[in-house]
């Protein structure tokens, strides 16, 4: 080994050490303990597949499970179409001097509390809250609209806002790689505007949707904390399931298994995703 990579290995430990000690490792840990029996606080590590059976086979964690991914689905959809848009027109349309101010207000949110957040959309969702409040006075409702709040919509309405500041920012840092005289050459040649961004300027800004695609869908699959606050009973979700059998049901191994079934879950649906979209991409 010489010594360049002997410094770059220097280099790169301390990451890798850190990322096996918090992730890999606690991961290996999940997969083990699914494989176990608990009784109380005693576990018993004698291997079994009876956790597996249990959340593949009973009809409410395969719903939890489907609910979750649909909401999942539906959260990234909305929340890359409406951020698109926005990073199109920073990239676009705003002088380059002024970018830097945009990227600025876009992560705005981050500055207050995520839980402040949920409990300002249940404000606003609520049965006598902004929307509603606002409907009646304007005499468009005669009551209140009940589906706006703990179900799977307002979950889906709270997470999309949540993540588009994740969604945004790799969007636009693909289009900002774009060389803009591929689209002049696309109009020389007679392509509109139209047919120019779907020939041109969306496949090669594939790799940020595919980056805004996995960093909204992978997280919020697994968030519990908005479908316990804002989902209501229509609205729970596998992790909910997860910190149940964890935290009240004293049950940590059936816990463990839905995780890894949850994970895989992800995994597949990620890499068939980026799979497509690569092929896309290529297309272009």
């Amino acid at each position: 080994m010489d010594d360049n990579a002997r410094r770059g290995l220097l280099l790169i430990s301390p990451t890798a050490l850190y990322a096996v000690g918090l992730l890999a490792v606690p991961l290996a840990a999940v997969l083990a303990i699914s494989f176990s029996t608990q009784d109380f606080l005693t576990i018993d590590w004698t291997p079994t597949l009876a956790n597996y059976r249990e959340a593949l086979s009973e009809p409410l964690y395969r719903e939890l499970l489907g609910r979750s991914v649909r909401v999942a689905a539906l959260v990234t959809l909305a929340t890359v179409i409406l951020s698109f848009p926005v990073a199109y027109y920073v990239s676009f349309h705003v002088d380059p001097s002024r970018k830097s101010l945009w990227l600025f207000l876009i992560t705005i949110p981050f500055w207050t509390s995520y839980l402040i957040r949920i409990f300002l959309w249940k404000v606003i969702l609520g049965f006598n809250g902004v929307v509603n409040s606002s409907l009646t006075g304007l005499g468009l409702i005669d009551e209140p609209l009940t589906f706006l709040l703990y179900n799977a919509n307002a979950v889906v309405i709270t997470l999309a806002h949540a993540f588009a500041p994740f969604a945004i920012l790799p969007i636009f840092v693909s289009l900002e790689r774009i060389d803009r005289s591929l689209l002049e050459a696309a109009r020389d040649l007679g392509e509109s505007h139209l047919t120019a961004f779907w020939r041109v300027t969306l496949p090669m800004a594939m790799p940020g949707v595919t980056a805004a695609v996995l960093i909204v869908f992978i997280p919020t699959i697994g968030d519990y904390v908005t479908p316990r606050l804002v989902g209501g009973p229509d609205g729970l979700m596998i992790a909910n399931m997860i910190q149940t059998q964890f935290l009240r049901l004293n049950n940590a191994p059936l816990g463990a298994a839905l995780s890894v079934v949850a994970m895989a879950t992800v995994g597949l649906i990620a890499v068939a995703f980026a799979l497509w979209a690569r092929r896309y991409g290529s297309k272009g």
